[in-house]
């Protein structure tokens, strides 16, 4: 029995445009690929981000309708289904979240009970087995990511209650919500460990220097899960370069890493089980790990 017989459904909760392609995007295709239906979300439509390719030249055309292209060329790119959230970015801002002046109006300035009540209906009209979100953190301190935080999991727990926000759908509740491991400070010092090895030189001391000033704790042990996506890098890529105002195909930050580097010393997405209604052991090696047999059997 396919996959797709099997009706597994996963969903991708993002705040931007192209936090899908740089946060678990190798997983994301491996599943589609698999016969997977993966639903990615993005909350916001990315309107007041930088344009960070500095080789990108946006011309008249607003950079929403910009982004807009973009995600669209990446969801195909990967395989997976798209759909807005349909709130207005709140730009990022530095220092502690109590200086933060949101704009009014905006994704983190407005009350998350609306926000997770648009995820529901999501949430109940997709139906996943699988929800994948950030951690309280956000992952780093967007407000767009800590809100994405903040309604991804109120909607998991709130989408399997018929009582609440009863105009959303019939109820549906996932069994299991993960958060992204990203690029943990682990991670990291082993893939500069293995390219200053590969050819002498690494892109990633800077970055490494800015997690540890942080004094933010790794989360390096809460892992429990580990994807094996060496053989969707590629797909990845080519997906972080569809979102041409934000990812400069020069950067040696994405693209400095031979894949077969990458491959050998770190080739798994790696994620941290939160939430699970079902049996399953941890480590893990896949997301679905004993929802497959449950869906199976019905």
């Amino acid at each position: 029995m396919s996959e797709a017989e099997r009706g597994l459904r996963l969903m991708a909760v993002h705040a931007h445009p192209d936090d899908e392609s740089s946060k678990g995007a190798a997983t994301l295709a491996k599943y589609a690929a698999d016969g997977v239906r993966v639903l990615v979300v993005s909350c916001t439509g990315g309107e007041r981000g930088d344009i960070l390719n500095k080789s990108f030249t946006l011309g008249d055309e607003p950079l929403a309708e910009v982004r807009r292209r973009e995600m669209a060329e990446a969801a195909r790119i990967l395989g997976v289904e798209h759909a807005w959230l349909g709130f207005e970015d709140s730009g990022y801002h530095e220092g502690p979240p109590d200086t933060w002046d949101l704009p009014s109006g905006s994704f983190a300035a407005l009350d998350p009970e609306s926000e997770t009540e648009a995820l529901v209906a999501l949430m109940r009209d997709f139906r996943p087995h699988v929800v994948v979100t950030y951690d309280e953190e956000g992952g780093y301190p967007h407000p767009d990511h800590i809100r994405t935080h903040v309604i991804s999991v109120a909607a998991f727990d709130a989408a399997a209650d018929p009582d609440m926000f009863p105009n959303a759908g019939d109820a549906w509740q996932p069994l299991k919500l993960y958060y992204h491991g990203g690029f943990s400070l682990r991670r990291l010092e082993a893939i500069d460990e293995a390219m200053l090895a590969h050819n002498g030189t690494s892109p990633f001391k800077a970055w490494i220097d800015r997690m540890r000033a942080t004094g933010r704790p790794d989360r390096s042990e809460k892992i429990t899960t580990r994807i094996d996506v060496t053989d969707f890098l590629d797909v990845r890529d080519a997906a972080l370069k569809a979102h041409a105002t934000q990812i400069d195909p020069e950067d040696g930050h994405w693209f400095a890493i031979p894949h077969e580097v990458e491959a050998a010393v770190w080739g798994t997405d790696d994620y941290e089980l939160v939430r699970s209604l079902v049996d399953s052991s941890v480590p893990e090696d896949d997301l679905f790990a004993g929802i497959t047999e449950r869906v199976n059997a019905t």
